[in-house]
């Protein structure tokens, strides 16, 4: 299938031009970007910053105004565009008839906009039939959540399913890698620890509630727990990891019937040999310092959930640290997934 990237300049273009090399399904078609880089080879527009060569394809390739008239040629697009931009453009995209896959903000809470984890809600690809963008259907958006949404919903969905989630405290230690490039400026991480991140925290809740949602025909019926969160930047580069303890509506007898959580899990997509699910979705482990972001972030191509230091909790009923890479599941990778699954299910074709 030929694929298209809107923003494909930025920190998340770049990751998606990366992964999707040698991808059996999908080839890169078209890039788009600003109007400052329209025009322009892509080596010419882009200050590369993955840590391996950029393809010889994708330099001589002419970056596109983000217009769905120039994208006539492609079957979807991956959108990593900023949220400031994003609504208008995917929107015109998918009125278009172009299908959009986004890593924005923007869509995330539409209510028939499926926010998307192949593997924790994979029946919510329904909503995207009461999408209303074209007569015929043939355009819409699906939306992959915030990069912590995504790791905290994934070691969530277990707990969730066997006892259910009543109330969640948390703190996040991000990579500096999710605030894009140029990022944050030196003297402000090396060597230190920001305790806020704007505009992150409101996220987590109401994300991570809508993954969890059970769907009734078209209408999601989401779990009404509160969320404490608490989002830092720390000096790691990949890897976002977060502190959660959570209070459970039914009461586990130990340690051990939550374990057994997470080890008696059905994955439903495992049967569908999509090319970035890794094989284990989860790996538990026992080492008290595990997980570690330098360590772990790249296990199974980066779409691993790493969970560690499981225990019960004095306050509420138990604590774990998670930890996934943000630029791979949590942003490009995981609407890389997306789209497998999208395949799969028939919407894209």
């Amino acid at each position: 299938m030929k694929v298209g990237i809107l923003g494909a300049t930025g920190a998340v273009g770049q990751k998606f031009i990366r992964l999707l090399q040698g991808h059996p399904w999908f080839e890169i078609e078209a890039l788009g970007a600003s109007e400052r880089s329209a025009g322009k080879k892509y080596k010419d527009a882009a200050n590369w910053i993955e840590d391996v060569q950029l393809p010889l394809s994708i330099k001589e390739m002419t970056v596109k105004n983000c217009e769905p008239s120039e994208f006539s040629e492609v079957d979807f697009v991956f959108s990593g565009l900023d949220s400031s931009v994003a609504g208008d453009i995917e929107k015109a995209f998918a009125i278009a008839g172009i299908p959009v896959i986004s890593n924005a903000r923007n869509y995330r809470q539409h209510p028939t906009v499926p926010l998307l984890i192949p593997e924790i809600n994979p029946d919510h690809t329904e909503l995207i039939k009461t999408q209303t963008f074209t007569e015929d259907g043939s355009g819409w958006i699906v939306t992959n959540p915030n990069c912590v949404a995504v790791p905290l919903s994934i070691s969530l969905k277990p707990l969730h399913d066997v006892f259910g989630i009543e109330a969640l405290i948390l703190t996040t230690l991000q990579a500096v890698s999710g605030a894009g490039y140029p990022g944050v400026a030196s003297l402000d991480i090396l060597g230190n620890v920001i305790p806020f991140i704007s505009g992150e925290e409101p996220k987590v809740g109401p994300e991570t509630r809508k993954l969890l949602s059970t769907l009734d025909g078209t209408n999601l019926i989401k779990p009404e727990f509160p969320v404490q969160a608490t989002a830092t930047r720390v000096p790691t580069i990949n890897g976002h990891m977060i502190s959660v303890t959570a209070k459970l509506k039914d009461k586990p007898k130990n340690i051990e019937e939550i374990k057994r959580a997470y080890m008696n899990w059905q994955n439903p997509i495992s049967d569908l040999d999509l090319p970035f699910a890794p094989k284990e979705l989860y790996k538990l482990h026992q080492e008290e310092k595990y997980p570690q972001p330098r360590l772990h972030a790249d296990w199974e191509n980066g779409m691993q959930l790493h969970l560690g230091r499981l225990r019960e909790a004095e306050v509420f009923d138990v604590s774990f640290v998670a930890m996934a890479h943000n630029t791979i599941r949590g942003a490009a990778g995981g609407a890389i997934l997306n789209a497998e699954l999208l395949v799969k299910k028939g919407f894209l074709k």
